[in-house]
């Protein structure tokens, strides 16, 4: 899973963007409008974390364009604006959630699980797949109950295809999903990683469906 962080004061983007990672995401960071902009429209993220005071474009300017141009990337508005007025045009202009500083990292952690869950149509916090069970919370995967060690590459590749259960994910969109923008992306090594993970939990938990990518939770029968 891959997030933007959109926050000109360093020091928190730096924050946020270590707990993050820390988490198992992917992650870019923007720190004016502009930035943003250009990124967000160039990239597919999977949610932006959204400051409203940016040089360069307004927040709320933005999330509106965004969504007037059908972007319907889930949006975490994080501002110092708190009052009830401020809440409630943000989420007009179009943001998914809302919090205001300060914060706990602990909370936008939680509230970045809810808006990917929800967007992927997931109720429950855990997922599951078969024998699999993947906890975001924990960043954690277990086979039958029994915990499996990932490396972070291999838990971001499980968790966007069981996030995308039952749908045929292709190679390139795996690899924009895993990486961050300015990592040395090599489409190959996505092969590694399902090789790795199937090894690990399996070689019928991951399904090559010929020609068009990976997926989990389909007709493993059809697996290759």
């Amino acid at each position: 899973m891959r997030i933007l962080v959109v926050e000109d004061e360093r020091a928190i983007a730096e924050q946020l963007a270590a707990a993050l990672a820390g988490a198992g995401y992917a992650v870019d960071c923007a720190h004016d409008g502009r930035h943003a902009d250009e990124m967000v429209f160039v990239e597919p993220y999977d949610a932006v974390l959204l400051d409203l005071g940016l040089p360069g474009a307004d927040g709320l300017a933005l999330l509106r364009r965004w969504r007037e141009h059908r972007l319907d990337v889930p949006v975490l508005v994080i501002t110092a604006r708190g009052s009830w007025s401020e809440r409630v045009l943000g989420i007009d202009s179009g943001a998914d959630d809302y919090l205001a500083k300060p914060f706990r990292i602990e909370e936008v952690l939680a509230r970045v699980r809810g808006l990917i869950r929800r967007a992927h149509g997931h109720a429950q916090p855990e997922l599951r797949v078969g024998r699999i069970t993947l906890d975001p919370r924990r960043s954690s995967v277990s086979l039958d109950g029994r915990p499996v060690a990932l490396t972070s590459h291999e838990y971001r590749t499980l968790s966007y295809l069981m996030h995308a259960s039952g749908r045929v994910v292709s190679r390139t969109e795996l690899v924009e999903h895993i990486y961050a923008q300015d990592s040395d992306r090599d489409s190959n090594t996505v092969e590694v990683f399902i090789a790795r993970l199937r090894r690990k939990l399996g070689g019928s938990a991951i399904e090559t469906v010929r020609g068009l990518g990976y997926r989990v939770g389909g007709d493993a029968g059809n697996a290759s």
